[in-house]
């Protein structure tokens, strides 16, 4: 027997040589045993070939594992003994941290025995760490196939779930991540884990990627495990409304109202319910039902005045009462729904996060101390539509010109994602002074607010967004100022909402819990809109050119049936006449709902023309132009739609209310200096419709004035308007550092 076989320390000395990467070495040593007597360790085969691998020699190792298993006495046996050894060296280079390395190895324990789950469980989330994992790698089909055959004896829940995770964050919107979902249901204990795996991937995919209806199917995996589990159902509900599978979305809120006891979770339930039903726009026989029900529900929820409730629950109360308007005019009842609602919510605000209330009170006191009205203002603006959203659309201008001199500007963008393309938010990045890329964490957000020592913080959302509410009620600037998304949230802790000389009567401070600052003006100035070519003519409607045009381009949400009925009063009284209508709804619902209408008024459904919607805001505008005259919805009127009408010189039928959401086209009308229109009844809704609709003459000169107002209107002069608001934010200051409450402005 030679020296070297006898000398047992070789065998160390390789694994040293293969540990410290020197595998010209090892190979040596192996190459030299298996030379001298190739039947005396079959084991010798699997660490040569292992070190060809390492090597990036992959024909070699093969031929070399080929020939150690074509001399095994049981091949079984022998598979498996290379298999551990491959299994263990892939461990040690996981636990090196040498990526590469342990997916190279695991790949070809894969192409050895393709159905072992655990390598396949290690292996995927080592291909997503270099970012190769497809959609059609074996690696994920093979694992898929184990798992939805059942053969598989023994399945490690943590591994499996681990892979999951790291699949849905690598691959979410992929067919075969859904089917992997789906395989993985009757392996993982508890079902929670697996619950909270797929809502938080499914959320991601909502609300970054903007794929409701594929985060809707990732949901829906959840209700396979737990059929009813209400927070599930929640979020599903929205998802489903949001995709535009209306009827889902009414059903599985509906689900929700059964389900659940205490008063905080019904307000939540009714309010997705009156989401869901209000969102499809031709449910209108049970709007009034759903409205009045949930305003028994907030009633109840205010006299209980329930406290120490969970964050979540909080935040999602800021907003139950934010479809009252879109149903009536009532702004004292409304009002009061509101600011006792948000009052109640930040009580509990105020319990679950004492410490950082606390911590910004004690910082805006030490920053008080050394203030001074001539400083620079840090003025902070924190929104989730920094976007191709009518909130980003309008306020850009006021970024635009902001003077630097006077105002550092901070933009707080509210769970913010690159996962989508977006000019106008990429725009925003680029024209804010200090942008801050921010998650869904109210707490997040406003300790970086109250770290960038923020004098005025603006909320562009309202109760748009929860998560805004929760930040506003925290409290972490000294001033706090809503505008623009909506109307005033009605929350404690913020100081102003700015408004005008006609959005809001006199009357409203009488109801609003923020004191209302009135700008001189208008509470909204732009430059203006961009617009592309239309790409919508009467020939493709089948209309004569000599006809007479209406349009209303609203969402289902702001649909009421008795505007409608107005609306078809016009037409019946215009002869040679149709009304274009456009928005997001459920398309046969709302279709049947306005042709029922047009029938019972004697207006031939033929008349109405039902158009699909652009994918691009400034084709949108564009398209406007086929319009002759624009009729209005209410009790919530157009805003940015009204904006953009009155851009494109369309003249305008609006009904004026008392409520903030009836009044916008009226002072936007008003500011453009147009009062024809203008209706304050039912009457002269009607009135001002067929006038319009049978005077070209009157439409032509309203047309050529509103041409004209881009020139002189501050609604068109966003740099006007900048100067108003910086005026009014420097005033908020003074006021502020003279310690005075804060006063009502006119």
């Amino acid at each position: 027997m030679s020296s070297f076989h006898q000398d047992s320390k070789w065998k160390k000395t390789a694994i040293d040589y293969l540990e410290s990467r020197r595998y010209l070495q090892a190979a040596q040593l192996y190459e030299q045993a298996i030379e001298l007597n190739p039947a005396a360790d079959i084991q010798n085969y699997w660490w040569l070939g292992l070190v060809q691998l390492l090597q990036g020699q992959e024909a070699d190792a093969q031929a070399t594992w080929f020939c150690g298993l074509s001399a095994a006495e049981d091949i079984d046996l022998a598979t498996l003994d290379l298999i551990n050894i491959l299994e263990t060296e892939a461990s040690r280079q996981e636990a090196k941290e040498d990526i590469q390395a342990a997916w190279l190895i695991r790949q070809h324990i894969r192409e050895i025995a393709p159905n072992i789950g655990r390598n396949l469980l290690k292996l995927i989330p080592l291909s997503i760490q270099q970012r190769i994992l497809t959609e059609d790698s074996p690696e994920l089909e093979q694992l898929t196939n184990l798992l939805e055959s059942k053969t598989l004896e023994r399945v490690e829940a943590q591994l499996l779930l681990g892979a999951l995770e790291s699949v849905l964050d690598f691959m979410p919107l992929a067919g075969s991540t859904l089917k992997f979902a789906e395989a993985c249901i009757p392996f993982i204990e508890p079902s929670s884990s697996f619950t909270n795996t797929l809502m938080m991937a499914a959320m991601k995919i909502a609300y970054k990627q903007k794929q409701p209806a594929h985060a809707s199917r990732v949901a829906e995996l959840c209700l396979k495990v737990e059929p009813d589990n209400v927070e599930v159902l929640r979020i599903l509900a929205a998802f489903y409304q949001n995709s535009g599978q209306y009827a889902l979305g009414i059903q599985t809120a509906r689900h929700c109202c059964d389900l659940v006891d205490k008063i905080e979770d019904k307000a939540f339930a009714s309010h997705l319910l009156l989401r869901g039903i209000l969102s499809a726009g031709g449910y209108w026989n049970e709007v009034q039902t759903a409205i009045q029900e949930h305003k028994q529900i907030l009633n109840q929820l205010i006299q209980e005045q329930p406290l120490n409730l969970h964050p979540i629950t909080v935040e999602r109360l800021f907003s139950t009462t934010y479809f009252l308007p879109y149903c009536e005019d009532s702004p004292v009842e409304n009002r009061r729904l509101h600011n006792e609602v948000a009052k109640l919510c930040q009580t509990n605000t105020a319990i679950y996060a004492a410490e950082q209330v606390a911590k910004y009170q004690q910082s805006q006191a030490l920053r008080l101390i050394t203030a001074t009205s001539d400083q620079e203002l840090k003025v902070g603006y924190i929104s989730h539509c920094f976007n191709s959203h009518s909130v980003g659309w309008l306020a850009r201008w006021l970024f635009r010109y902001h003077n630097p001199e006077r105002i550092k500007t901070y933009g707080y963008f509210v769970n913010f994602s690159d996962a989508v393309e977006d000019s106008l938010r990429d725009w925003y990045v680029d024209n804010i002074n200090h942008v801050r890329k921010m998650s869904s964490n109210a707490v997040e957000i406003a300790d970086q607010i109250n770290e960038d020592q923020i004098d005025i913080l603006v909320d562009l959302d309202s109760l748009t967004l929860d998560i805004t509410c929760e930040v506003m009620s925290l409290k972490p600037a000294p001033i706090q100022v809503s505008w623009l998304g909506w109307d005033a949230s009605g929350i404690p802790s913020i100081d102003y909402f700015l408004a005008d000389p006609y959005i809001l009567p006199t009357e409203a401070e009488d109801y609003y819990a923020e004191k209302i600052w009135r700008l001189p003006q208008t509470f909204l100035g732009i430059d203006g809109f961009e617009v592309a070519v239309p790409t919508l003519k009467r020939e493709d409607l089948g209309i004569s050119t000599d006809a007479v045009i209406y349009l209303s381009a609203q969402t289902g949400i702001k649909r009421n049936p008795d505007t409608v009925r107005l609306q078809m009063k016009v037409l019946a009284q215009v002869p040679n006449s149709y009304l274009l209508i456009k928005g997001w709804a459920d398309e046969s619902a709302l279709q049947q709902s306005f042709k029922q209408i047009a029938s019972e008024e004697g207006v031939d459904s033929e008349r109405l023309r039902f158009l699909p919607i652009v994918p691009s805001e400034a084709t949108h505008r564009a398209n406007m132009g086929i319009a002759d005259v624009i009729l209005d919805t209410y009790p919530y009127n157009g805003a940015t739609t009204t904006m953009e009408a009155l851009w494109m010189c369309v003249p305008i039928v609006t009904k004026v209310g008392q409520q903030f959401s009836a009044r916008n086209s009226y002072s936007m009308m008003m500011n453009a200096g147009i009062q024809e229109g203008i209706a304050w009844s039912d009457e002269e809704y009607i009135r001002w419709g067929v006038t319009l609709g049978r005077d070209a003459k009157l439409r032509q000169e309203i047309s050529h004035r509103l041409k004209l107002s881009r020139q002189t209107s501050p609604l068109w002069s966003g740099k006007r308007f900048t100067q108003s608001i910086e005026e009014a934010y420097q005033k908020m200051w003074e006021i502020y550092l003279e310690g005075r409450s804060p006063q009502v402005q006119g």
